[in-house]
């Protein structure tokens, strides 16, 4: 296995260490090489794992590149939430009470690199919370409450190399020998009538997935596959653990309280639709076009933009592009710039906010394609026609900041009779994700069609995506929620 350390800057680490190649970020970000590089593991040691950010996209694109990354996306967003730390860290606290036993001070500050103690004191603690956290370099705070005689994990955080004491450094270097010869512990095991379903739902929101009709038809179809169900708002996540299952029908970010919804489920053991990997994934545009390229599923021509290479964006593509953010949602955060001046703008705008952008050719089309998968099965197909006048499917132009915007019409269509190729082309994708819920945007131009975008929480409207398929579309929906439960349970009586 080929094993990379990722820096900021290769001196920045201490040590040589036999088979292992020392590259900075910007290289494994940028250099071609390692696109094609099999049977990876990557260890991710930037100095920031910000969002968007390099050390982020370093471990984003590792997993698109079928690289092992430590830490993975998933851990990095969990450090970005100290209720999540605690929530993973809970089932530890009888080693955290019986490890700290003997500390007088009430506050502890424990440096952990790659699973080891830098003082080497506690060892299995460190060991353990580095199973858990995935961090090479991890710093943990704990602060004993006096009344209850208990420690608890106040926050966890990534270490910089250069917050580092020399000695400290040396240190990073036998944990990372020691680490590679094989000492990794195993990622710990989530804790394991009528099932019961919570629906997140956000009835207020601007952009949200279902309409209230289409609720409705959710919670008659949960009852009649056997669960129970009940609407729950952001306000409950400390209920979670009252379910069995969780189905998120609120718009998903993954700096948001839905992520966080997803993440504290799927840890509790639900069964979570949309899963946090899911979530992470479908929303990063850099992301799904380096996986798809990977995979070597069609999409429009498209260029990973970041500072160094705005100028060869109309060489490569042409005029009009279009450009993206990343993180855009819902027809927003996409533009299509038209001359070499509003490329100029309005890319070093989007890279304000995120190192990697991306461009892409400009392909009109009357209407997308949106393929509905869930389980890796088709589940729906619909034409999504572009708003008149406008060149996407949603138009934010002439409303004001906040009022909405309009849709072009759309059109379901039997799955038997959408074009094969879009079929396949949408269920490669798809799977390429996970066997979640998801909406696959294609572009079809005579024989070819091409991936857009493969979305976590797809719109399920009342009139517009069942309006073939009435009920037995949310019938559909609820028999996976059904049997994964039923498996689910059945695998932790085992």
């Amino acid at each position: 296995m080929n094993v990379l350390f990722v820096v900021n800057q290769p001196r920045d680490w201490p040590v040589a260490i036999p088979g292992v190649e020392i590259v900075s970020a910007r290289n494994y970000l940028l250099d071609p090489a390692y696109c094609d590089r099999l049977d990876a593991k990557v260890f991710n040691l930037c100095s920031s794992y910000r969002y968007q950010g390099r050390g982020y996209y370093v471990s984003l694109l590792a997993e698109a590149r079928g690289h092992q990354p430590l830490p993975d996306v998933k851990a990095i967003e969990d450090t970005h939430e100290s209720r999540l730390v605690a929530q993973l860290t809970e089932c530890l606290a009888e080693e955290i009470d019986t490890a700290l036993a003997d500390v007088e001070e009430d506050r502890l500050e424990l440096h952990i690199f790659f699973g080891r103690d830098g003082a080497r004191r506690h060892e299995s603690l460190s060991a353990k919370l580095f199973n858990m956290l995935q961090l090479p370099l991890l710093c943990v705070h704990f602060a004993r409450e006096r009344h209850r005689h208990r420690w608890t994990v106040e926050k966890a955080h990534p270490l910089r190399m250069s917050d580092l004491a020399p000695q400290e450094k040396a240190q990073v270097g036998m944990a990372a020998m020691e680490c590679l010869r094989g000492h990794r512990a195993s990622q710990p095991e989530p804790a394991a009538q009528r099932p019961k379903l919570a629906i997140l739902y956000n009835e207020d929101g601007a952009d949200k997935p279902s309409n209230s009709q289409a609720m409705r038809r959710f919670m008659e179809a949960a009852e009649e596959s056997g669960m129970r169900a009940e609407v729950i708002d952001r306000n409950d996540i400390g209920r979670l653990a009252e379910f069995d299952a969780l189905f998120i029908r609120d718009t998903t970010f993954v700096n948001h309280y839905t992520y966080q919804f997803a993440r504290s489920a799927a840890i509790a053991g639900l069964v979570t639709v949309d899963d946090p990997d899911s979530i992470l994934k479908c929303s990063n545009k850099v992301y799904l076009t380096e996986i798809l390229a990977r995979h070597d599923i069609p999409t429009p021509r498209t260029l990973t933009v970041h500072r160094e290479n705005v100028k060869d964006i109309v060489p490569q593509l042409g005029l009009p592009c279009i450009l993206k953010q990343p993180d855009g949602a819902f027809s927003s955060g996409v533009v299509k710039a038209r001359t070499e001046e509003e490329v100029m703008m309005h890319a070093m705008d989007f890279l304000e906010k995120s190192d990697l952008i991306l461009a892409q050719e400009y392909l009109p089309t009357e209407f997308d394609w949106r393929i509905g998968v869930f389980d890796r099965k088709p589940l729906f197909a619909c034409r999504y026609y572009m708003v008149p006048g406008h060149w996407q499917i949603v138009s934010h132009e002439g409303q004001e900041e906040g009022s909405g915007y309009v849709e072009g019409r759309t059109e379901a269509v039997p799955i038997e009779d959408a074009p094969r190729e879009v079929i396949e082309t949408a269920l490669a994708a798809a799977n390429l994700i996970g066997d979640g819920f998801y909406g696959v945007d294609l572009k079809q131009r005579g024989q070819h069609c091409y991936i857009i975008e493969v979305n976590d929480n797809p719109n399920v409207d009342a009139g517009n995506e069942d309006a073939l398929l009435g009920n037995s579309l949310y019938l559909r929906i609820m028999d996976v929620f059904r049997s994964r439960v039923a498996r689910r349970k059945e695998s932790v009586r085992a």
